[in-house]
């Protein structure tokens, strides 16, 4: 349950609202009215109420209806039946279509109060019995963790995403923004719509805005025929902006208009098109940094940044990478037909000792290493060999630091050998040489995200060693 409860009062007589707002004023609760049924429906699409006083008569539909949609879409509500029809066989039907509880109208005050409060009750038991399942099981929605940097974003995604907030999700690459979007989207009431994803520093510039808006036939050179954007895609559901930091100035421009308006139209079109659709960004670098550097429009931040959620570093995460290291290494001796099911004291040690620079995706690589190259019941020490945090990378903010620049050694031997970081910085300055400094082209031909380069290159500048007189 959210801070303030939220009360959805359907009756189609606004004399009747009047005295249900008078009776329940005495509650601490957020009041949703809706006359009709359809406003009803709208209002279930639009967030997820804790409780619903459904009038069973109304003008367009039977109440029964929006109580079978509540069953049907497995809202978490509790509904309260009111009807001046009350008999043994409507009562009995609508508790076994899910509802709560059942009074006949007219009814005292007091009757109604009661039957809320118990109501609210029974809706905050079960929130604290699925906090429990949480701390038992470790997994909300996809996610997996029972540690407190945790909870605090899964208690984020309970608090929005019932509503239509923008929320902006940061974290260092790997640790699971994207499905903090998927969770977010699960428990909305858009849940049925699809949920479009974006990745904004995938996609070359001259074509993010189609990928975005679709354009129409012979809109641009080499479009042979129309295309539905991702807006349009994501209508009735949920648009997922990752790497949103990466969206050219131009685009935001455009962007932001779309978000003010709910408005948009295709590349080359004049028809106006409606953007039913709810946002979620991401982005692993810090959003107002990048306003202030110049690189992200401060309008569009504020649009954006509504509602924050930080995704916390897997070194911060406690006990959760053995909850995490034991998930996935069930998943690859599956997929493998391997028989590695745990890890000795050793490696346990190994694994909590090492800082986790690349976050989960670096140990969804590590344990799949272990399972395809070892043998087996456990996983010990020797096996996670490469988990050494004396050479882990330095960790910044939000991402992999990369280390101070130095001179070539040479091997014991006498050859010169380059740091490993070296050859990076070359290869990425190579591409950028031949992309003519197109960052998003550059990544594509080296197969890493463009947000890499972005980082590298500022991690270079910030480490430069001044030069002697």
């Amino acid at each position: 349950m959210t801070a303030k409860p939220r009360l959805l009062l359907v009756e189609d007589t606004r004399s009747i609202l009047n005295l249900y707002h008078e009776f329940l004023k005495k509650l601490d609760i957020e009041l949703i009215d809706a006359v009709t049924g359809a406003r009803a429906l709208d209002a279930l699409r639009e967030t997820i109420p804790d409780v619903v006083l459904l009038d069973l008569e109304l003008p367009d539909i039977n109440g029964l209806e929006i109580l079978r949609t509540i069953r049907t879409r497995n809202l978490p509500c509790a509904v309260i039946v009111v009807t001046a029809h009350g008999s043994v066989k409507v009562a009995v039907e609508a508790m076994r279509e899910g509802a709560y509880d059942f009074i006949v109208k007219p009814f005292a005050p007091d009757r109604l109060l009661i039957t809320v409060r118990n109501a609210l009750e029974r809706r905050r038991l079960e929130t604290l019995a699925a906090a429990n399942d949480i701390t038992k099981s470790g997994r909300f929605c996809g996610l997996i963790g029972a540690s407190l940097p945790m909870r605090a974003v899964y208690n984020v995604i309970e608090n929005t995403a019932a509503s239509r907030a923008t929320v902006f999700i940061t974290g260092e690459s790997g640790t699971g923004k994207e499905l903090c979007a998927q969770a977010i989207h699960q428990l909305s009431p858009r849940r049925d719509g699809p949920l479009i994803a974006v990745n904004c520093g995938a996609i070359p510039k001259d074509l993010m805005e189609s990928e975005m808006f679709g354009h129409v036939r012979g809109a641009f050179t080499g479009a042979v025929g129309s295309r539905i954007g991702a807006i349009a895609q994501a209508r009735g559901g949920t648009l997922f902006l990752d790497e949103i930091g990466e969206l050219d100035t131009a685009l935001q421009v455009k962007l932001l208009r779309v978000i003010q308006s709910g408005e948009f139209q295709k590349v080359g079109g004049s028809e106006t098109e409606r953007a039913d659709v709810r946002y979620l960004c991401a982005t692993n670098r810090d959003p107002w940094q990048e306003v202030q550097a110049g690189r992200f429009r401060e309008d569009l931040y504020y649009r954006l940044h509504v509602v924050p959620c930080a995704m916390p570093p897997l070194r911060e995460r406690g006990d959760d990478i053995l909850l995490l290291a034991r998930h996935f290494l069930a998943v690859y001796a599956e997929e493998e037909g391997k028989s590695l099911r745990d890890f000795d004291d050793g490696a346990v040690h190994a694994l909590r000792a090492y800082p986790w620079p690349g976050n989960i995706r670096e140990l969804q690589n590590v344990l799949r290493n272990v399972v395809l190259f070892n043998q087996g019941d456990i996983v010990t020490e020797a096996m996670l060999s490469r988990l050494d945090p004396g050479t882990a990378p330095r960790v910044a903010t939000l991402a992999p630091a990369a280390p101070p620049l130095h001179a070539a050694r040479a091997a014991p031997g006498g050859a010169a050998i380059k740091p490993l970081w070296l050859i990076e910085k070359d290869a990425i300055e190579a591409a950028l040489a031949q992309c003519g400094g197109n960052v998003p082209r550059a990544a594509a031909l080296l197969e890493i995200n463009p947000s890499t380069i972005y980082r590298r290159k500022a991690e270079w500048e910030k480490d430069r060693l001044p030069t002697s007189a």
